[in-house]
């Protein structure tokens, strides 16, 4: 699998409140549509695959919401390509396509989610590294 284009459709996110007390937070990728794509720009044996992604970092107790929208194209044999649009009419995912797209998004969305809650002063969803001194280590 050959990632063609990746592409953000929507970049949402809204505080709600300051309030950080019994913060948790969530994190969902749903698959909202998975078909083939036909091209004249690109020839070749592999076919093109379009799906559409939503990438959502919800913090409970209604204080933050970000909300990513996207789109990707990718190429693959065609016989994967068959199976994988096959599978989807009962929305499902082949598993090794799913857990290969599932970390495209979690890459890229997850560096975009990080820097807007930058930008709105929450804490990040994730744990970053920290440099510590030995005395913090202990405690």
């Amino acid at each position: 699998m050959k990632i063609l284009g990746f592409n953000f459709m929507k970049i949402n996110i809204e505080k709600f409140s300051d309030n950080l007390e019994k913060l948790k937070m969530n994190t969902n990728i749903d698959i909202s549509d998975i078909k083939q794509v036909k091209s004249d720009f690109l020839k070749s044996k592999e076919e093109i695959i379009g799906i559409k992604f939503s990438y959502i970092v919800n913090y409970s107790q209604n204080i933050a919401k970000v909300e990513l929208n996207g789109s990707i194209l990718v190429t693959t044999n065609p016989k994967i390509s068959k199976d994988i649009i096959k599978q989807w009419k009962d929305k499902k995912i082949p598993e090794g396509f799913r857990i290969a797209l599932f970390n495209i998004i979690l890459r890229r969305s997850t560096i975009k989610a990080l820097q807007l809650e930058d930008e709105m002063n929450l804490p990040p969803h994730i744990n970053l590294p920290r440099v510590s001194n030995e005395q913090e280590k202990k405690e």
